[in-house]
């Protein structure tokens, strides 16, 4: 038995629903993640994804259902909750500072606040993270944009990393990176993952999520539309149960099922 199923969740959303007004953009959602484990949230535009990754940011408040984060009933109200319960989040856009370094980007918000860390702390810590992080990145001295957007990507999450989370969350970190670079974020998801910490992964691209994901997560229409374990499914899966076919999965081994059951009868 591995350390994802032999300890308690890290995460547990139960019955999750979020309206906007008439529309309902989340409906008795149910998402579970444990430590150490990588899992990807994949589904079509407009399937729920960014609500849930927000609503776990505290960006938004849900409307229904229960949130247990490391076995505490709880409610995010702002950011600054889901970031003091020790959840990171990284979003597409990464909220990088082009004009400075990479220390500078590690520690932006951080070097006036009660624990002052003095400039070579800071270089010694950020040189720490991307140790960790068997990172790529020459110098933390060097202006993020001179950066690659593997290298890119390799800041925000060891940003991230500053708080100790729980749970860090992944909004669509390989897109628009070519193979190389792509393989350099992948090998930093496998990073975070023996460092025990739960990942959720929200991701497009199959390719990716059957690379690192230990379970896979459908949300169709806001709702729940199958979980699947890359090693016992196929991409063809996934992207049936994404766009509704009722020639998907669960429909497929069912009626294998029964077809095997009949055969044998």
């Amino acid at each position: 038995m591995d350390q994802a199923t032999k300890n308690p969740p890290v995460l547990s959303m139960r019955g999750i629903s979020k309206n906007f007004g008439a529309v309902s953009a989340l409906s008795e959602v149910n998402l579970e993640v444990q430590p150490g484990e990588v899992v990807a949230l994949v589904g079509d535009n407009g399937a729920g994804k960014s609500t849930l990754v927000k609503i776990l940011a505290g960006v938004h408040a849900h409307d229904g259902g229960t949130v247990h984060f490391n076995g505490v009933e709880t409610r995010f109200h702002n950011p600054h909750d889901s970031i003091e319960a020790g959840i990171a989040t990284v979003f597409q856009d990464l909220a990088l500072c082009d004009n400075l370094d990479v220390v500078n980007n590690l520690f932006l918000g951080r070097e006036l606040g009660p624990a002052r860390l003095d400039e070579i702390a800071m270089e010694l810590r950020a040189w720490e993270l991307l140790r960790e992080l068997s990172a790529k990145i020459p110098s933390v001295r060097i202006p993020v944009a001179s950066l690659s957007g593997g290298q890119r990507q390799t800041v925000a999450i060891a940003r991230s990393l500053l708080g100790e989370p729980s749970l860090i969350m992944l909004d669509e970190p390989t897109a628009a990176l070519g193979v190389e670079q792509t393989a350099e974020v992948l090998n930093l998801i496998e990073r975070l993952r023996e460092k025990g910490l739960a990942v959720i992964v929200v991701s497009h691209n199959m390719d990716d999520v059957f690379a690192v994901a230990d379970r896979i997560i459908v949300l169709r229409l806001g709702s729940n539309n199958g979980e699947f374990v890359p090693r016992e499914s196929t991409k063809d899966d996934i992207v049936a149960a994404i766009t509704g076919s009722a020639d998907n999965a669960v429909t497929t081994r069912s009626l294998r099922i029964a077809h095997n059951t009949e055969a044998g009868s």
